[in-house]
């Protein structure tokens, strides 16, 4: 083994990534497997699923398992991480990708905005984390759980309206900060990403209203948005033996947006 394999193989990992059935959770999928995981997909439309576990298992030769489930519905989230178990073994890393953001006026997303957002990026990802946590103590090895936070988690938005995401990256950020200090006894490292603006079917709408690509791109230092590709190798490092004394850590990839 090289020691670049040494630093970053997930060989004989299983890595579970949740909203994998498009955009950045695909792309965090396919980072994993090309590292050597198997992976599981969970998201709840099953023919995306599918063509995206099938592409994966093609092009990296690993086991690629699609479930279908809603993680918002509790019971089938723990049938779901039961499977995975059964089908492809312990967890050894934890995606948390799946998420929504609403947009509007904050007197408008009370309640229903609020609380579908709150259930989906903060109390199903808590779930997710403690069924994976769960699978890393059976699996005796310890594990990886990466939570996709935002800058938004720790600074409003300018640009947008975005009462209720803020508010959920903003419970990310610190859950993974607590969850990381109660977990680092049993070897379990938790981590998060918190992007900028990056192209993915959650901002389709909102980069195609006029001049925001620009706006934004503008308000970081780069001068852009963040581009396919970029938070792979964040991902990965976190996943990987590489960030084995690293927890608790929030790790901006915004072009130096929360550097001003």
């Amino acid at each position: 083994m090289s020691k670049l394999e040494e630093l970053f193989s997930l060989s004989g990992k299983v890595a579970v990534v949740t909203g994998a059935s498009s955009g950045l959770g695909v792309e965090f999928a396919r980072v994993f497997a090309a590292a050597g995981a198997d992976v599981a997909l969970l998201a709840r439309r099953e023919d995306r699923l599918r063509d995206a576990a099938r592409t994966i298992e093609s092009d990296f030769g690993v086991r690629a398992l699609p479930i279908p489930v809603d993680i918002c519905d509790r019971t089938a989230c723990q049938k779901a991480f039961e499977r995975i178990e059964s089908e492809l073994g312990t967890v050894g890393v934890l995606m948390n990708n799946a998420g929504i953001s609403p947009t509007g006026r904050a007197e408008k997303q009370w309640p229903e905005a609020w609380d579908g957002t709150l259930e989906l990026n903060l109390t199903a990802l808590f779930q997710c984390s403690l069924l994976a946590a769960a699978s890393m103590d059976r699996g005796g090895q310890g594990g990886r759980i990466i939570n996709i936070a935002s800058v938004f988690g720790h600074q409003a938005s300018s640009l947008f309206r975005l009462s209720s995401y803020a508010a959920s990256k903003g419970g990310v950020e610190n859950l993974t900060r607590q969850l990381a200090v109660e977990w680092a006894a049993r070897e379990i490292t938790v981590n998060a990403i918190a992007p900028a603006w990056f192209p993915s079917e959650m901002t389709s709408g909102s980069l195609e209203k006029a001049d925001i690509v620009d706006r934004m791109g503008g308000a970081t230092p780069l001068g852009r948005i963040g581009r396919t590709g970029e938070l792979e190798s964040t991902a990965l490092f976190l996943a990987s033996p590489a960030s084995s004394y690293v927890t608790g850590t929030i790790i901006p990839v915004d072009g130096g947006y929360s550097a001003w």
